[in-house]
């Protein structure tokens, strides 16, 4: 009976032993796996980073493609003005906010501030959404004894940019081609 009870505690024993050395071996493959896991997170976070550095850089670039294909939006803008300013029109003020362009100016009657606004409006790609804001009659000296009734105009309109203006020409030339 001892000789049994000696046989089934080294027999405990050795399940015991063997299942410490089954826990400490998956301690071991819990801790490499612990290891592995921080230096893919460190990974991972480099990779972020390096992905925001791609999205900055690519950001920057598309700026300075915008600044370098709109650089010559001011000759387009006078170039159109000139084009579509009926003669009888003149202008005395231009300033720009963003693509925003406001003018003013005078015409010699109401219907030329009317030709000047279908102008804008139909005849040229650079300039779109013309809106005449004001129109006032005024009295202009001409001379100390001549004056002259003119039409004050405020409108104001949008500039296209160049890449507005190819993406746009490419449909209407493709049907009228048709």
């Amino acid at each position: 009976m001892f000789a049994s009870f000696l046989l089934g505690l080294v027999i405990a024993g050795a399940i015991y032993w063997w299942f410490q050395m089954m826990i400490t071996a998956q301690q071991e493959k819990n801790a490499f796996l612990h290891s592995e896991i921080k230096v893919l997170e460190g990974q991972i976070k480099e990779i972020a980073t390096i992905e925001d550095e791609i999205a900055s850089l690519k950001a920057r670039q598309k700026a300075v493609e915008d600044l370098q294909s709109d650089r010559n939006l001011p000759v387009h803008l006078l170039n159109e003005l000139v084009r579509q300013i009926p003669e009888g029109a003149y202008i005395s003020s231009i300033k720009q906010s963003g693509q925003t362009i406001a003018m003013q100016g005078f015409a010699q009657s109401n219907e030329r501030v009317s030709e000047m606004l279908r102008n804008l409006t139909d005849n040229t790609p650079w300039l779109s959404k013309p809106e005449l804001v004001e129109i006032v009659a005024r009295n202009i000296n001409l001379s100390q004894k001549e004056q002259r009734r003119v039409s004050a105009f405020n409108l104001r309109f949008r500039l296209m940019r160049t890449s507005e203006v190819k993406g746009g020409n490419e449909p209407a030339s493709a049907t009228q081609g048709k």
